[in-house]
């Protein structure tokens, strides 16, 4: 890995070179970040004769060289460079629900099966992730790229479509009864036995530095700005800690001038995030929050563990969390649809949002649509 990287705990400081298989924080048990900042900015003049991949933003990546002379180049499927298509006068959606495997999660994946690859099949006997059902299909697709094997956990009521996509890259399905949660703690069980790469999109932050190139294309695309604001879905937030990263790199090396909001969306089914923000909580400790059913699975989550940093980075980004219900959602897939864009009901959960609460006049916002609704279908009518 070059350069070389080290896990740092955001709470207690304990740190780990990046090359290490501890997943989490020894002393506190929380998720790392990665020591890791761009010594060069990415170069917005030179980037349309790169590779069509989020490679092509290799400053930006900390996996960016080879690791050694003559090995394999960097794994692939051609992922990101997803189209900017616009909504209304002022609102545009990013449609990464047309990546390979057809989610956004792919920007991250792609990170993990490469560090996974780098360490080595002396290192590395599997790959293990737990999901929800499209970050597992994510790890799983890139894995079978990687030649690396491969365990998805996923709930048991996770949506056939995206369970047959998981089989079907030749992954190993664990249905855990329960929720997602239960799910969580199935896998991280297992994390811990030797030669395992837990893939996790949450406690691993090379995913998040994989997410983060989704504001890099944005930047690319608008000719070197970004939008007033950037509307993301939160359940354990990789995509707005990746968008936050990216903009604080844009802004370090001086490509951008400042910071746009970031207006982080949940189900009101399970909203601990949203609750939290508006009582004005550093953290999730304090607040009990209900929660319910909801056809946004993939950000269901009662109890993400970057919580803090989630808060955080809404924060100091001047944004703002808002909820969805379920008929929100409902009324938000069908209208999609309508424009010509199938997109599964987590993924539609931003634009919902942004329906209802519009930008102000002359002030331009980004949804992206995460996943496609082939993934689930259409979301069943209210009883």
């Amino acid at each position: 890995m070059t350069p070389k990287t080290i896990y740092r705990c955001p709470v207690d400081g304990t740190s780990e070179p990046a090359e290490s298989l501890t997943w989490r924080c020894p002393a506190c048990g929380g998720p790392w970040d990665l020591d890791f900042a761009p010594t060069s900015p990415v170069p917005l003049d030179s980037l349309a004769g790169r590779v069509n991949s989020l490679w092509r933003y290799e400053e930006a990546l900390p996996l960016r060289n080879p690791p050694f002379k003559d090995s394999p180049p960097t794994i692939t499927l051609g992922e990101g460079r997803t189209p900017l298509v616009p909504l209304t006068d002022t609102v545009s959606a990013k449609l990464d629900f047309l990546m390979p495997t057809l989610s956004f999660k792919d920007r991250g994946a792609v990170m993990l099966a490469e560090l996974a690859r780098r360490l080595g099949p002396d290192r590395v006997t599997r790959v293990i992730a737990d999901s929800s059902g499209n970050a597992g299909t994510a790890i799983a697709a890139y894995c079978a790229r990687a030649g690396l094997p491969c365990t998805v956990y996923v709930p048991e009521a996770t949506s056939p479509k995206k369970t047959e996509q998981i089989r079907a890259h030749g992954a190993q399905l664990t249905l855990v009864p329960g929720d997602r949660e239960t799910t969580a703690r199935a896998a991280r069980a297992a994390a811990d036995e030797p030669g395992t790469f837990y893939a996790s999109h949450v406690y691993n932050p090379h995913f998040l530095h994989g997410t983060k190139t989704y504001v890099y294309e944005l930047w690319e695309d608008l000719g070197g700005r970004l939008p007033d604001s950037i509307v993301v879905p939160v359940g354990n937030g990789t995509l707005l800690l990746g968008a936050s990263l990216a903009i604080t790199e844009l802004l370090a090396h001086g490509l951008i001038d400042e910071r746009p909001a970031l207006i982080a969306v949940q189900a009101e089914a399970v909203s601990p995030l949203a609750a939290a923000f508006h009582a004005g909580a550093d953290d999730l400790t304090a607040l009990t929050t209900p929660t319910g059913p909801t056809l946004a699975e993939g950000i269901a989550i009662p109890n993400p563990p970057r919580a803090r940093q989630i808060l955080r980075a809404v924060r100091e980004s001047g944004g703002k969390f808002l909820t969805v219900t379920e008929d929100q959602i409902r009324a938000a897939q069908l209208d999609l649809a309508g424009r010509g864009l199938f997109v599964e009901s987590t993924g539609v959960a931003c634009w919902a949002a942004t329906a209802a609460s519009p930008p102000p006049p002359g002030r331009t916002a980004v949804v992206p649509l995460c996943g496609a609704g082939a993934k689930t279908g259409v979301a069943p009518t209210a009883p």
